[in-house]
Order: structure tokens, then sequence, then C-alpha cells
């Protein structure tokens, strides 16, 4: 019987379920997806589809030519690379160091380099700063970091900046390749300054970025990440002038790179995000709190140990007393001021200057500015002053140039400021009658007193009290800063004669002409008053202010120039200055200047007050120091209530006492007239000379006696 009716039996038997329940699994083949019906869905698909396809092909193949590229561009970089021990100085100027008399430190100028370090010699506190606070992820990127990048764009983005402004997101490597401006040397034909240089170099824009990548991986393969962070501590800028871990930690702390403790280390290290504004002379308090936050990463990275970072907060890191200070910044600007331009403010060398600056002397009268202004001064006053301390021989020991003694660069009133003297410059008047033979005991009348100046018209100089003493001697006329004498006497002994005297002595500034000279209507600086001072003290020799004594390349030790005294030719004779030593000795023990005493020491020098209190001046010596006080508006506004008598001579006694401390007395080189009559009018028959305002009766007087 046949079976062609019959379903055909299957040639394998159906799958059964091992549970034996007879039903059979399930089929897991997807079903065949269904297509839209919608023929504007299929057309979307089919255009995205498209898309892709496109972007793919092209994607692709431009990513392998953006990595040839890049892969050309980092290999000929990689071929023009140095070795790496030649990048470690990248300063266009060299520095200069300046010492004081003694040999220690005390300013620098320039831009500073300390010497080489390497990541073995540094303080491992430093370089684990570094790391923690520039680059967490330093030794294990090649050299750019995309996670950097995306993390430094996003905050940008999410603080209203744009992505490249603010965080850069930039590797260690990358700000190495900044600094070295990626290759690209100072060119004086290609960039006006230097300032324009570094800005060219610190430039960003998307090619710079893209040259700063290409930079950074050149150097990544070049170079160990050991040398990449030693070029990196080598020229960093870090505020104050220095460049490198070891001029910064010279400069803020007095020590090696390599002896810094974690809070130091980090003080640091905070300074590399803004050098000039992070500076710890420039903001200790601030620069203090950045430092706590570096050493906050440095504990959550684990660099530092809870106790350690507990520490480091504890104590935070303090400057050095030379830092401090800053002692001496108007000094050292005149000293580099003084030498030669290509060896000082110039200079491509590394210089050493030794000083004749003494900080003991310098801190004496920063104190003693300080505590007059506080005391003394209104603290609204806008009142400036000055001070100048120096030995007989012209060696400046203190130089303080206005209120502020810890600028750099600022106006220097002491050196810069060209004002009239008043009756500081009457000793010169004396000292030119005593060289022509006058003695301390000559008479002249003090009396209303009238010249005609040609082209001015009829002057009647008149005396500061509105009165007149009559016959008075030349040591009375000079402590009582009389002015109808000084002009009579100055009339007698020539005009010339007398701005020759001043001249040789040191004040180099324009002289008047007229009789009006020897009331000091001519200008001068207080450098150069307290320089001709000192000639009187020394004898009667003309003295030139120095501060460099001695200048050297680094490295040297045969110095390139060298002074050992400011000491010029005689201007009068030993036993005139003598003389006038003794005069100026009774201003202040007698005079106008009383408030210049110093206790169980003599002293002598002379008041200044010039026509509306505008200046105000005291100026003076012991045997050991001279110096010199200023006092006055910088816009020559009067000043109120204040005399040469006044705050500058107790600006100069709280100076000269602290100067003097520990010092023996010494006696004035001063010689004493020989003893008048009780009376304190001169005798009919004394012989000294009467000088009166009618020269006719001078004359005769002379000739036939008194």
């Amino acid at each position: 019987m046949g079976n062609s009716g019959r379903r055909k039996p299957p040639l394998a038997a159906p799958k059964r379920s091992r549970a034996g329940g007879g039903r059979a699994r399930k089929s897991t083949r997807r079903a065949p997806r269904r297509r839209s019906r919608n023929p504007l869905v299929r057309l979307m698909r089919t255009v995205l589809r498209l898309l892709w396809r496109l972007v793919w092909g092209i994607g692709w193949r431009m990513g392998v030519v953006v990595l040839l590229v890049t892969g050309l561009a980092v290999a000929y970089t990689y071929t023009t690379l140095p070795a790496y021990q030649t990048l470690m100085d990248g300063r266009a100027r060299g520095s200069v160091t300046l010492l004081d008399r003694d040999g220690e430190v005390f300013a620098w100028r320039g831009d500073q380099f300390g010497g080489v370090v390497t990541v073995d010699t540094v303080s491992p506190h430093l370089r684990d700063a570094v790391i923690a606070t520039e680059d967490r992820r330093f030794h294990y990127h090649p050299g750019v970091d995309p996670i950097g990048i995306a993390s430094a764009i996003r905050i940008n983005l999410s603080e209203g900046r744009g992505p490249l402004s603010g965080n850069g997101g930039s590797t260690i490597t990358q700000q190495t390749a900044k600094l070295l401006c990626f290759g690209e040397t100072y060119d004086e034909t290609r960039w006006k300054s230097e300032a324009e240089y570094v800005s060219y170099c610190r430039r960003t824009s998307i090619w710079r970025k893209v040259r700063e990548a290409v930079y950074a991986l050149a150097m990544e393969a070049k170079y160990t990440k050991d040398q990449i962070l030693t070029i990196y501590l080598n020229r960093a800028y870090l505020g104050a002038g220095a460049y490198g871990a070891e001029a910064a930690a010279q400069r803020y702390f007095g020590k090696s790179a390599a002896e810094l403790n974690p809070s130091e280390a980090a003080m640091i290290a905070g300074l590399l995000t803004a050098p000039s504004a992070l500076a710890p002379t420039a903001n200790l308090e601030r620069s203090q709190d950045r430092a706590s936050v570096v050493i906050g990463l440095m504990r959550e990275q684990g660099y530092l140990s809870a106790d350690q970072a507990e520490a480091a907060l504890a104590r935070p890191a303090q400057l050095s007393e030379a830092a401090e200070q800053q002692a001496g910044g108007y000094f050292a600007d005149w000293v580099m001021g003084s030498g030669p331009e290509f060896l000082t403010r110039d200079t491509t060398e590394d210089v050493i200057i030794r000083t004749t600056l003494d900080q003991r002397i310098q801190r004496a009268a920063e104190t003693a500015m300080k505590s007059t202004f506080t005391d003394k001064v209104r603290e609204e006053s806008k009142a400036q002053a000055a001070i100048v301390v120096m030995s007989a021989d012209g060696a400046v020991r203190a130089m303080v140039g206005g209120r502020d003694t810890t600028v750099i660069g600022a106006f220097n009133r002491a050196t810069m400021a060209k004002r009239q003297t008043g009756s500081a410059f009457k000793p010169f008047v004396y000292a030119t009658a005593l060289e022509l033979g006058f003695d301390p005991n000559t008479v002249v009348m003090d009396e209303p007193y009238c010249l005609d100046i040609p082209g001015s018209g009829r002057w009647c100089p008149e005396n500061y009290s509105r009165d007149y003493k009559g016959r008075v001697t030349l040591t009375q006329a000079l402590a009582q800063s009389i002015n109808v004498p000084a002009v009579k006497i100055a009339r007698r002994a020539g005009l010339d004669k007398v701005r020759r005297v001043a001249g040789d002595f040191g004040i180099e500034s324009d002289l008047a002409d007229g009789p009006a000279l020897a009331l000091g209507v001519s200008e001068s600086t207080l450098l150069e008053m307290t320089g001709a001072y000192a000639g009187i003290l020394n004898g009667g020799s003309s003295v030139t202010p120095y501060g460099l004594t001695e200048l050297r390349l680094m490295g040297e030790q045969t110095p390139l120039m060298s002074r050992e005294t400011g000491i010029g030719e005689r201007v009068i004779r030993e036993s005139a200055a003598r003389k006038l030593v003794y005069m100026m000795s009774r201003v202040v023990e007698a005079g106008t200047g009383q408030r210049a005493r110093l206790p169980r020491r003599e002293v002598a020098g002379k008041t200044g007050t010039t026509q509306a209190a505008r200046d105000a001046w005291f100026l003076g010596f012991t045997a050991d120091y001279v110096a010199g006080v200023w006092m006055g508006y910088d816009d020559n506004t009067p000043l109120t209530g204040v005399t040469g008598g006044g705050l500058p001579a107790e600006i100069w006694r709280e100076t000269m006492t602290r100067v003097h401390e520990g010092l023996p007395p010494k006696p004035l080189p001063m010689q004493r007239p020989a003893p008048r009559s009780s009376s304190s009018e001169p005798l009919p028959q004394q012989r000294a000379p009467v000088v009166r305002g009618n020269p006719i009766e001078t004359i005769l007087r002379s000739l036939f006696g008194n």
C-alpha cells in the first residue's frame, strides 16, 4: 500500500526538554526587524547611515593623517632639541648681588639664578610639592594629559570663561616647553625688549597649544621625566627676580634648595601660579595661604603624612631676616645707578658688588624714620623725609629715600630731589670767611640792611625772628641762624669765593649769583649736602659720596673695579675747618639745633628752613659719622609748624642715637677760640673786626681800628 497521501515523518526526532516534560525548547532566533512603513522614517535612517559611513570613512583617514603629521612634527622637533644640560639657565640678562660692608647679602637686582639643581639635589619636599601642585599625573602621561585638558576646559566653561582662558590643563612638560619658548631664543632684532619676548612666549592660542603639545611630546621622547623636571625647576620664575629653585630658596629663606622643609617647599611651589603676586616679599600672608593649599594637596596625594601636614600648617614658612627687612632698597638702587651700566642695570653677566652699607646703621635710620612719623606726624599727612648717614671719607652707610622703606625702584628723595637748602648752606659762607682769616669771634652788626640788586630792585633780607641782635660774633650768628650777618659776611668774603668753596666741597648744583646765595636759595640734594658736611668733619677736604667698593664677576676673585675712599683735594685749611666745627657745635649746644643733642657726645650741625617752610633740613656730625635729614612735601606744599630745628633734628637725633649704640664717645675735631671777656658784647679794645653794611665804613674800620 502506498503512502503518497501521507505526511513524511521528520528525519530527526524533535528535541526534548531535559525535564522530560515533552515540551520543545522555545527558539532563540531573533525575529526579523520590521521595517517601518513610514517612508519619511526610512529616508531619515538611510541618510543617517550614509552620513555615519561618510564620517567614519573620512574620520579614520583624517586620524591617520593627523597621527602621521604629528609624528613627523614630533620627530623633527626631537632632532632640534639640545642636550638638557644646556637648558638650565634661560635668562636674557644677568644678576647683581649686593653685599654690605661685612660681605653679607642684603639685596639682589636683575634676574637672579642661584645655580643648577637637579631632581636628586633639591629637597624631596620641593619636588613632591611641584608635582602635587602642577601635574599630579606627571609620571604617567606622554607629555600631554587629555584628562587634565578636559577637566580644565570644563572648569573654564563652568566659570563663564573661554575654553582656553584660566585653567590650561598643561602638564609640567608643556609648561617647560613654554618656558623654553619652543626653542626660540631672545633676539634683539626681532623683539623690542625682553618683556615683549616674554609676552610672546606666554601667548595663548589654539595654534600655540598645538605647538606646545608637539614640543612636549618631543621632549618626552628626548628626555627622561627627571630631566624634564630638572629643567623646569631651574627655569621657572619664582618672583622677586628669582629664576629657579636655588635662587628662590636663597632669596626668601637664605638657604639652599636642598635644605627646604615642607612648609618652605610648599611656599615656593605655590608661587608657580602667580610668582609676582604671591611672592612672600610682596605679601607674606597671601603666600602662606597659598602654601597651605599646596600642603593640603601633598597630603591628599600621599606625599606628606597627616602628622607632617599638620606640623607644616602649624609652622608656616617665614622669610629670612635679610628678605623680611628688605633693607637698603634705596641704597641698592643708588649703587646700581652709580656703577657702569653694562655691569649693573643692563648686565648680561652675574655680578657681585661689595658696598659700604652697614645694615645696623641702615636699620637705625629706617627705625628712626618710622617711629618719628608714627608718633609725631598725623596719620593723614603726605609729608616725606629722607636720611643719609656716611663716614667722614664719604662712604655711605645708610640711605632712606622716603617714608616707605621697603620699596624698590621708587623715587629716591635722598639723591633725586633737588630742594632749596635754606640756612643749611650757611656753613660754607663761614668756611670761606674763616679761610680768608676771619675768626669765630669776629663781630658783625645785625641791623636793618638793604641792597639794590641790578635787574631785581631793592632787597632787604630779614631774620626769621623779625628782630635784630646788634653786635654779634660769627659764632653767635651761625648758632642763631641770623640772616643779615650771613649776607654781609658772604659779600665781604666775595660771593664768587663762597660759590667756589661750596662747589669744591661737593655741591655740584647750580648756585645763585646774587647775595641771596648766603641764605640757601640754591638747590641741592641731601646726598650732596651730607657729603659736603663730611668734608668739614674730615678737616676741610672735598668728599665724593660713594657706595661701591668692589665689583667682580661671579666666580672670579679679581675685581674689575674698586674704591677705598671718597676724599679728594683740600678745600680749606684744617685750622679753618676745626674753627668751623666749633661754631657748628654751638648750633646744637645753644642755638637752633638743640633738639639734636646726644647724651654724653659732642655734636655739630646746622638747621635749615626755606621760604614758607617748604623744606626743612638738619645736617650734622659726631666724631664718627655724618648724617643729613630732609623733610618736606613732594609737591612743595609748605610744612605746618615744622622747621629744621624741629622734626628733622629729632629724626637726626633718633637715628644717631641708635647709630652710636655701643660706641665710646669721642671729642669732635674742633678748635675753640681764645677766651673772651665775660661781657656779652665785645669790648672796644678787642681787635675783632666789625663787619657793617657800608663797605666804605668797613674799609675805614679795618684801616684805623674800631
